[in-house]
């Protein structure tokens, strides 16, 4: 995208510009022929069209002027991208039983909290960003917001839950809060080690309501490289986390968005750096239209200076 405007059939407000020229030249027309009807040589002199620019310079400003404020209203736009507006990312984190587990350091919830705040710092001013927790069921840790201090103070205070993994919940509240501000871009980043087991709603069902709202889902799927104990039943048995790909691969695939697979904390922290800086924006070229408006008032005040000022030109 190249030079242009944002506005552009206001230039059309220009056609004014020589329609002014010709009124003002009949105006001088007028005051030369009633100069010589009173036969007055100062009169003449004064009404003279061709005595120099000087008498005319006022006006010369004034149309300088009002040529640079219809410029202006037509929204001048040069080829520096700026973004357009924010986008909404909303960060929905498992915080079930499953995420004590000490394979990350110190823990898979401790490592995904510090992964986020990571991608929380690398967002846009005009970016907001909401938090949302899941075990059994879910709930909002912190609302969307573009204060981002503000978000990185409730990410702190999540604590360890000991609830199973409610994710379709999840997912499907996140959704729901980056409706909750208007922006043409939303994204949810969804981070879970377990296996949907909880719940009042499925992920389909929260695919399906991510699809209706063109909301682009990225997956990010916390497990090991060996196999991690949580526990043992009661029969002795270790019970391992276990991690559902199929679904979350799934999920980010039917929503448009991308799959990422950690093994630690290191793999963890980079994933959330490159999505913070892969997320898609909408870009438009840099309006320069407040340089017309500072231009113009600067003329305005030359031309006060012109014919006001203590050394004026025009007498």
């Amino acid at each position: 995208m190249g030079a242009g405007f944002g506005e552009p059939w206001r230039l059309v407000l220009l056609l004014a510009v020589p329609l002014i020229i010709y009124f003002y030249r009949l105006h001088q027309d007028k005051k030369k022929a009633a100069a010589l009807r009173f036969s007055s040589l100062g009169l003449i002199k004064g009404a003279n069209p061709k005595a120099g620019l000087r008498p005319h310079l006022p006006f010369i400003l004034l149309l300088v002027a009002v040529a640079l404020i219809i410029i202006g209203l037509a929204d001048p736009r040069i080829p520096l991208k700026t973004a357009r507006e924010g986008v909404n990312v909303v960060l929905v984190i498992d915080d079930s039983g499953s995420m004590a587990a000490t394979d990350y350091r110190p823990t898979r919830l401790e490592a995904a909290k510090r992964a986020a705040g990571t991608l929380i710092k690398s967002l846009k001013p005009k970016d907001n960003v909401g938090i949302v927790i899941f075990e059994s069921g879910a709930t909002t840790a912190s609302y969307l917001t573009p204060f981002k201090d503000r978000a990185m103070d409730k990410l702190e205070a999540i604590q360890q839950k000991e609830g199973r993994t409610a994710l379709g919940d999840g997912l499907s509240l996140g959704i729901d809060m980056a409706t909750s501000i208007p922006n043409k871009r939303k994204v949810v980043i969804l981070l879970s080690d377990g296996v949907n087991n909880a719940g009042v709603v499925t992920p389909e069902e929260a695919v399906e309501f991510a699809k209706e709202e063109k909301i682009q889902v990225y997956t990010v799927g916390m497990g090991s490289e060996e196999p991690v104990v949580l526990g043992y039943d009661l029969f002795g048995r270790p019970q391992y986390a276990e991690l559902d790909e199929d679904t979350l691969k799934r999920i980010a695939a039917e929503t448009g968005g991308k799959y990422y697979k950690s093994v630690d904390e290191d793999t963890l922290d980079e994933i959330y750096r490159n999505i913070g800086e892969n997320i898609e924006r909408e870009w438009e070229d840099r309006s320069i239209k407040d340089w017309f408006f500072a231009a113009a008032l600067a003329v305005l005040l030359v031309n006060l200076y012109v014919v006001y000022g203590r050394y004026r030109i025009v007498l």
